[in-house]
């Protein structure tokens, strides 16, 4: 990508993975989650899904995609940010999930099975938040910020230089109808260039 300057992603030229239960636009993207979706893969819970809302679009090593949206986080495991996405068996989601009445900000990186990195936020519940995945050569750095606080680092998890990947906004409900995610800005961007 030339330039460090945010371009922004138009919410069309991204493909669904699968179909929310409902999808609105209306200045921001609005999107409804069907009850029990959600991607994991066997580590722990013995269970595959994959049937989390990604809507992806394509991401060249060099580049990072960001995605900023808030939601009402009210019901077990309701979660969003960014999905970077190469098949069913490598992918990573990074952003928020609601459980056990925490909010928490994490990363769950799957190659073959699944792991969950998670920390508390609850600080960040009413904000808009934003997430930042960057693709290096060798690697995706996660960051996330609440509003227009610092960038936190999330994550540094290794990635192949030859994958062909996509990513963009993700959401998934997995024991509940209803939640709808505000994704308020989705931007394609040069990689972040260091990690400190």
């Amino acid at each position: 990508m030339s330039g460090t300057t945010p371009e922004p992603v138009d919410w069309s030229e991204g493909a669904w993975t699968a179909e929310p239960a409902e999808i609105r636009l209306d200045g921001s993207l609005f999107v409804t989650a069907a009850e029990g979706s959600d991607a994991w893969r066997r580590t722990a819970y013995g269970f595959v899904h994959d049937d989390a809302h990604g809507l992806c679009a394509p991401l060249a090593v060099g580049e990072a995609m960001e995605v900023s949206f808030r939601a009402p986080w009210n019901g077990q495991f309701d979660q969003a940010g960014v999905l970077v996405r190469v098949d069913a068996e490598h992918w990573v989601k990074a952003g928020v999930e609601y459980a056990d009445r925490h909010l928490g900000l994490g990363a769950v990186v799957t190659d073959r099975s699944s792991d969950w990195s998670i920390g508390f936020v609850d600080d960040w519940i009413d904000a808009e938040i934003t997430v930042r995945v960057s693709r290096w050569p060798d690697a995706l750095i996660v960051r996330a910020r609440a509003d227009d606080g610092d960038w936190r680092l999330v994550r540094v998890a290794p990635f192949e230089e030859s994958a062909v990947a996509e990513a963009g906004p993700f959401l998934a409900a997995p024991t509940r109808a209803g939640l709808t995610v505000e994704f308020t800005r989705w931007l394609r961007t040069a990689a972040d260039a260091s990690l400190h």
